[in-house]
This record gives C-alpha cells, structure tokens and sequence, in this order.
C-alpha cells in the first residue's frame, strides 16, 4: 500500500514551509530516511527524509511552493503501485493527551511537571478572564462570537484585539511593477523575515518595553581580547571576538538580577523566573536575522562559548542550524555594532524579559582616574518589560554587567 509522507510538525510555531529543493524525482527508488527535499521553514531550511523505502510515486508540490503542515509532500509505494490523481486530503490533528510539561533544563528534582487534564468546558460557555470580557465590553466585541486560541479554547486579549480590528476591505491583488512616481520592485514577505514581522508585532503588543543606555569603558577588555585573539586562533581555531565575554559578563549580571532572566505567564498571572541562562545572540544572515542560543552559558568558560557561537553563527548563515538550537532562549544580546551602530532601541524576543543592545566600541574623552584621556568606549541599550520589572531593577542589572566590562580579570576569574 503506498505511503503518503506529510509535512511534519516540526515544532517552535512552524505552520508552512517552501519547497526550495527536490532531491528526488518521480519514478527514483529511495531507501528509508534517504532525504526527499530541502523544505525552508521561517526557522531554517531542513531537509525531509523518507518515512519508508520504496519508489516516488508522486511529488504534489513544485520547487517555490508553500506547503502547509499536515499535507502531503510525496506519496512512495512499490513497484507497480500507483499514487492517487488529486493530493490526499490534509491530516487531521490527532486528539492531544494531557500535556506534560518541562520548564528549562533544570535538576531532576526541579522540574515543573503538568499532567492534571483540563476541565471539560461545557457547550456554549466562554472561557475567559473578567479582564478579558471587559476590554471586549469596552471595544464592542461579541465575545462569544470570538475564537479562542488560548488554552481549552480560552479567549485571550489578544484575540480580543484581533476582532476589534475592522476588516480590510476586498481588492484585487495589485501586480503593477510602477506607480506614479517610478518603477518599483515587489519582493513576497516570507521565511524569516515574515517570522521575524510577526514576532516582533507579537513583542510590541504583548509587552511593556523601556529602554535605558549606558556606556561601558572597556579599555582593559580590548587590551584583553588582544591578547588572547593568538592564544584562541592556534589552540582552538577560533576568532575571539567581544561577544563570548559579553555573555559571560550578562550572565554573571543576571545571577543577582533574576527578573531579566524571566517572563510572565499571562494566563496564570505568574513570573516564571529561569534558574539557568540560556543566552540568545543575534545573528544577521543573508535572509535575515537568527537568534541561536547558547545553553547553560554560565557552565561554560570564554573559549568555549567562543567556539560554540562562531558554529551556531555559521550554521545560522548557511540555514543549516538545527532548529533545536533556536529555542529555549531566556535572555537575547543583539551586536549592531558590528554595522558600525552605537545606540538603539532592540525590541525584545518575546517571551523574554529583557534584551541588550551592543553598539561599536570607539575612541572617547573619559574621566579616568582624576585626568580625561582618551579611553575605548562600548554603547548599551537595554529594554526590559516594564510589567516585569521596574528601572531600579533594570539600573542595578546595567551597573553590574558596566563592572564586569570595565574589570575583564572578573569575567575570568569566573567559571
């Protein structure tokens, strides 16, 4: 009986990938989890293997196409079989069992676990917190004409605010390459800049951002770095650059600044505060920009992380990152200085608590010891969520990470 391969699943939000490569064609003996094609997610392009050994009866999309999760890329079956004409009907998601739950990558005896199976929800009630009901009362919502996305179908704010938006218009797509000015291009929004839209869309809904600067004078980490650049090339082969003593630095900040090192549960009204730094780096491919994390940073000393992050940045660059390396973040640091940037507003990685912008470092007047001299000076930029947190939080967490910068033998001297 022939089989028919779906698109799976593949976690972290993922609904939709493009078919970017066939690696196979109709009529080709496969074996099993030989890779049938190259599929592009909003994450990173992953390549599909075969559920079974066998022959490609059909492929149903072409290279470009978008193919949803559940639908059929490829039907393979033996000789003699054949593939049906029209592409097999999406799969339906199976009925869920009560959840279990791990928060972090915490000791055994640390491990938040679910398994209590929800409450029936009887036919016709909404489910909803009186917050909820009452922005629907005040925007003039129907709130039970409004589907729920939360959990057991909750209805949340958000879907609140989606129904109180007025509905565009219809309009015929417009295809004109000029407008009454010129000539123009029209570029589709997808992959990971249509991920990053919504993300940082979801981020500036959902959160109460502040950003605060700062300027660290890091005279003392440049003269360290150049020092250990030739000791990291020849015994690891890496390019030492300021970022591993960053995060080192970040982490060590946030062990006494715990509520940069969260996020909130809406639903429960709790803050989930993490008892281990999983540290985001931005890192700007071709395509857009990438998050990979750093796991457990504060286990790890600077060569290592060195390493660990010119791997993730290469894989991110190629698409080729595994997509378990882009979760599990608590904390995200994006360098635009490398751009040659000093000071911004970054938008946090929701559901994160904070994130901490790196401008270049530069020559600059500074007050050093009773005399002004010239010193080499590293722009941050700090948002945090403001439901989370307040300044004073944020302000002592900035004065921490500004010690650690300016005295590098700290950051060292920690393991």
């Amino acid at each position: 009986m022939p089989t028919d391969f779906r698109f799976p699943d593949l976690g972290e939000g993922v609904t939709e990938g493009e078919v970017k490569k066939w690696l196979v064609k109709e009529g080709d003996e496969v074996k099993q989890d030989q890779s049938l094609a190259e599929v592009e997610t909003d994450k990173a392009v992953v390549e599909m293997p075969s559920p079974t050994a066998g022959k490609v009866l059909r492929l149903y999309h072409k290279e470009g196409e978008t193919v949803k999760v559940g639908e059929v890329l490829a039907t393979i079956g033996a000789e003699g079989e054949a593939a049906s004409a029209a592409p097999p009907a999406e799969a339906k998601e199976p009925e869920r069992k009560p959840s279990v739950s791990v928060v972090g990558e915490l000791p055994e005896e640390e491990v938040l676990v679910s398994s209590r199976p929800e409450a029936p929800i009887p036919a016709g009630e909404v489910q909803a917190t009186p917050a909820v009901r009452k922005l629907a009362k005040d925007t003039g919502v129907d709130i039970a004409k409004v589907k729920g996305t939360g959990p057991s179908g909750r209805v949340t704010e958000e879907d609140v605010r989606l129904a109180a938006r007025p509905a565009a218009p219809a309009r015929p797509r417009q295809v004109a390459k000029f407008d009454i000015y010129g000539y123009i291009d029209r570029e589709p929004v997808k992959g990971i800049r249509k991920s990053t839209a919504k993300k940082m869309m979801e981020s500036t809904l959902r959160t109460a951002m502040v950003t605060m600067m700062d300027d660290a004078d890091v005279t003392e980490l440049v003269a360290l770095r150049e020092r250990l650049k030739p000791i990291a090339l020849e015994e690891r082969k890496v390019k030492l650059t300021y970022m591993p003593f960053i995060v080192k630095a970040v982490v060590m900040a946030l062990k006494n600044n715990r509520y940069l090192n969260s996020s909130l549960d809406e639903e429960s009204g709790e803050i989930i505060i993490k008892k281990y730094y999983n540290i985001g780096v931005a890192v700007a491919t071709e395509d857009g920009l990438m998050v990979p994390v750093v796991k457990v940073a504060e286990q790890k000393e600077i060569m290592d992380i060195a390493a660990e992050i010119e791997d993730l940045a290469k894989k991110a660059s190629e698409r080729k990152i595994d997509l378990g390396d882009l979760k599990g973040g608590t904390f995200t640091i994006t360098n635009y200085g490398t751009m040659g940037g000093t000071y911004g507003n970054p938008i946090i990685n929701y559901p994160e608590a904070a994130i901490l912008g790196v401008g270049r470092i530069r020559d600059m007047p500074w007050a050093h010891k009773g005399e002004v001299k010239v010193r080499k000076v590293m722009p941050l930029s700090l948002t945090w969520d403001h439901r989370i947190m307040d300044g004073a939080q944020a302000a002592k967490f900035m004065g921490e990470l500004l010690r650690y910068l300016e005295n590098p033998e700290l950051i060292l001297a920690m393991h």
